[in-house]
Formats: C-alpha cells, structure tokens, sequence
C-alpha cells in the first residue's frame, strides 16, 4: 500500500512539471501578427486650417457728448435698437468759468455798441429826413446799425451756448442731447445718470455715452500662422463655428490679410477678416469666440489610404499589397494631398488593390 501510494505522489510530481513546461512553452511561442486589409478607393480629400477669432460688427461707433456736463437723462440701454440721430441721452451743462465770463463780457460789450449806434442811427436820420446829409452817410450809420444788432443777437447766442447748450435762435440742434450717429444695436452705456462727461478735443478722448454697431453686418477676425498664410487668397470660402451656439455654423467669405505680421505668443501671425453671412432668426452676439476653418486644398474622388498604412524610408514612400496568395509584397508609391488621415496616392495602387493596414491588437 505504501508502494502505490508512493508512485501515486512521483506520478504527480511528473504530471505538474510536464504541465509546467508545456505551459511555459506555449506562452513563449510568438502570436501571430494580424493587421487591418483596406481597400484601395476614391474619396474627397481636403486640407484645411483652423483660425481662432472673434465676431464683432464691422462698423461700431462710440458715441461722444459735444459739450461737458452731467448725465441729466437716459433714453436707451444696452441691447435696444436705435435710429440715426436718436436721442440717447440728455446732459445739464456745467459752463467753463472763463468761457462763460468771456461770454458775458462780449454781450455786454455789444449792447454798448448797439446803444451808440442807436444814437448815432438817430442824429442821422433826423438830419436825413431834413436833406443835410447825403444818402451815402445815411446808408453807412444804417449799416452800423444792423452790425451792431447782429453783433448782439450772436453774443447771446455764444452765451447761451456755453451756459445752457443750446441757444433759443437754434434750439433744434441741442448740444445737450446726445444722439446716435448710426443705425444700430445699442452695445453698451457705460455711464449713469450723475456722471460727469467731457466732450472730445486735442486734448483727450471724450466720454463715451453709449457704443452702438450695426449687427447685421459682422466679420470674423482673426490670426493665422506665417506657414499658412501664403496660401491664402481673397475669396475663399471660410466656415465659422461658434461654440456658444451649440456649434452654430455659418458661412464665411476671406475678405482681407493683413500685409504685416504680429507677434503672438512667440509667433509671427498675421490677422484675417471674414465677411460672416448670418441668418436673420439668429442672434449672434459681439465678441462671440469663433473658429474660422479655411479650406486650403481640395482634390475630389482620388485614389487614396489612410496614412497608417504607409511605411517611410528617406525620400520614398512604401505600402505593403497583398498578393494573390494572400502575402504582402512592399510596393513603391507616390503620395499627393493629405488631410492628416487619409492621403491621396498618386502612383502604385489601383482602385480595388488591398493594403496592409494597421496592426490588430488581440
């Protein structure tokens, strides 16, 4: 019994090493390469660039008082429509001291003169109306007369200007009010009633009282690398997608390159703009981030194979065909445009051939 039980145990000890080595034997066996089989066929090929940009009106107007004052009322806000000469806004003047006295001081100055020329207006005529002066004299203080009217009627007008911004003669043409100089969309009021605002001069800028654009009319700008620029032209048709939109696109047209680059991010890039054609149920906002995507080559049902499929070496370019035995033979070919994954070819294959792909992974 102790016999049997002892070559029970050798028995055992033999099968788990033949297993172990059977096991290990197997698992250093190579396993076969398998890889994809494609099909030689035409397809649309395009090569095509990616611009990052914004949309913006193409004509957007900051709005400027004509005169200083306060912000006395607001008519609109951001996001209203507005007409040529609409009034925006309406200012209470604060006059310029030195303006103002020098105003008052030419008035006053005038109604002296005025006052001397009435006086002289009437000497005159009296000895006129009794043929003791000539006519020629007469006309003369006549003209005096009418100057010094004149001269009156324009300093109060000056005076009314600097201290109310307007004056009674044109009170139609306020300076006070604040108008709109285009048609448009009201973008932005960056100021409240009770603020101060100057008008524009040599000196500075001015207040902007509201920015108005004309948002039926937009482009896309943006900036395109040194590499790519050159083959570019006016015309091209561009196709614009906004992210904000639920990836809205819309179609675009190249309508200008800027002759000089700028550097941007350690690169010279030069900057673009696309006429953007926008449905007129959508809303497209100032300043949406954009793509701009420029077709920059196209060819149109070529032979071709997706790039995994070609081997390099040096200058020339190879695919493995499958023969009619079912092996592959290394086969010399000439590749044209590529989209960065399916390449035209050229020479070498035919519509139908087969060509070894990419390896299949078990």
């Amino acid at each position: 019994m102790k016999r049997i039980t002892k070559y029970i145990f050798y028995a055992l000890i033999a099968v788990l090493f033949i297993g172990t080595f059977v096991y290990l034997y197997i698992k250093s066996r190579p396993e076969p390469v398998i890889y994809r089989e494609i099909t030689v066929a035409p397809a649309d090929i395009s090569r095509t660039t990616i611009v990052t940009g914004k949309i913006e009106p193409r004509n957007e107007v900051n709005i400027k008082p004509q005169i200083n004052g306060i912000i006395d009322v607001l008519y609109k806000e951001a996001g209203q429509q507005v007409a040529k000469d609409e009034v925006i806004a309406r200012l209470k003047v604060i006059p310029d001291m030195q303006s103002l006295s020098s105003a008052q001081s030419r008035v006053r100055l005038a109604e002296l003169n005025l006052r001397q020329a009435e006086v002289d207006y009437g000497r005159q005529k009296a000895l006129f109306d009794k043929d003791l002066v000539s006519a020629e004299d007469y006309d003369k203080v006549l003209q005096s007369l009418n100057q010094a009217k004149e001269e009156l009627a324009s300093a109060n007008d000056v005076l009314e200007v600097i201290r109310d911004g307007v004056s009674s003669s044109n009170a139609t043409s306020s300076s006070t009010l604040v108008r709109s100089t285009i048609t448009g969309l009201i973008l932005d009021v960056p100021v409240k009633v009770g603020n101060s605002v100057i008008q524009a001069n040599t000196m500075n800028d001015g207040t902007t009282v509201a920015t108005v654009a004309d948002m039926s009319d937009l482009i896309f700008d943006g900036n395109v690398d040194e590499t790519e620029v050159g083959t570019l032209e006016i015309g091209m048709p561009v196709i614009i997608t906004i992210g904000a939109m639920q990836n809205y696109r819309f179609d675009a047209t190249l309508e200008y390159i800027s002759p000089k680059a700028v550097l941007n991010n350690g690169a010279n890039q030069f900057e673009i703009k696309a006429a953007v054609s926008v449905q007129a149920d959508k809303m497209i906002r100032s300043g949406y981030s954009a793509n701009a995507e420029i077709v920059l080559e196209s060819a149109t049902q070529v032979l071709s194979v997706p790039e995994s499929a070609l081997e390099f070496e040096g200058e020339d370019t190879y695919v493995y065909l499958k023969n009619a035995d079912g092996g592959f033979t290394r086969t010399l070919v000439q590749t044209g445009l590529s989209d960065g994954v399916t390449i035209e070819v050229k020479e070498g294959l035919k519509e139908g051939d087969v060509v070894r792909g990419s390896r299949i992974i078990n």
